[in-house]
């Protein structure tokens, strides 16, 4: 095995477990006068998140700089690590891709579904998660 993969390999064992520890730091970036952010915010705390909310006027800026399209955009933007975490993203699924360390800019759950996590109402249709990219159509990361 090159130095190269013995270095990718020893960093990798070395990082998962800070990453999946409890606690895990994340940002979420919100329009000051949504409440559901706040209510995702919550969730994520709930689910061993150390969550700090920074409300913004500049959340599309945001999304587009952080390669999130159009199309995959939710309402409010999430930093984990090196990930950005789109919109209402079940937990479940946000655990899946820090424990894989996928090499993708992040996932989206697009637009306010209603019975997504931190928001209200019933769950009409199972909840898509995205793989964050360009691509028409948008690739399905999980379905819950």
């Amino acid at each position: 095995m090159d130095k190269f993969r013995v270095l990718l390999f020893v960093l990798s064992i070395g990082l998962a477990p800070s990453v999946l520890a409890g606690g895990t730091a994340a940002t979420l970036y919100k329009n000051p006068r949504c409440g559901c952010c706040e209510n995702y915010a919550k969730y994520l705390r709930a689910h061993g998140f150390d969550v700090t909310v920074i409300p913004t006027h500049d959340l599309t800026l945001m999304q587009k700089e952080n390669g999130v399209p159009a199309h995959l955009a939710g309402c409010h933007t999430t930093k984990i690590g090196p990930y950005v975490v789109e919109g209402h993203v079940p937990v479940e699924s946000v655990k899946r891709l820090l424990r894989e360390g996928r090499f993708i800019k992040g996932i989206a759950v697009p637009g306010m579904p209603a019975g997504s996590p931190g928001m209200g109402g019933a769950k009409k249709e199972p909840l898509a998660v995205y793989v964050l990219s360009n691509d028409e159509p948008p690739k399905v990361y999980a379905t819950h």
